[in-house]
């Protein structure tokens, strides 16, 4: 089953902090939802700009999408 990574991207001085803040909120929502997603986090993708995104299987995207409202998505390629 194909995965896709929902991804909010902050910018400015504070992006790192803020990613790694709305990424405890979006693991508060996995689990008030019972959502069967292991996959989170964030990272620095320059000075000024870092993301938090989570993993999730592309038939469960839509109401996550909806309810949460990433700003972007992409398919998720696994890094191991």
């Amino acid at each position: 089953m194909r995965q896709l990574k929902l991804i909010w991207d902050f910018r400015g001085p504070h992006a790192l902090k803020t990613a790694e803040h709305h990424e405890v909120h979006l693991k508060e929502y996995i689990k008030s939802e019972n959502l069967n997603i292991s996959i989170t986090g964030f990272s620095t993708i320059t000075d000024m700009h870092a993301i938090a995104y989570l993993v999730l299987n592309e038939l469960e995207m839509k109401p996550v999408r909806d309810a949460l409202k990433p700003h972007r998505g992409q398919v998720y390629v696994s890094e191991s």
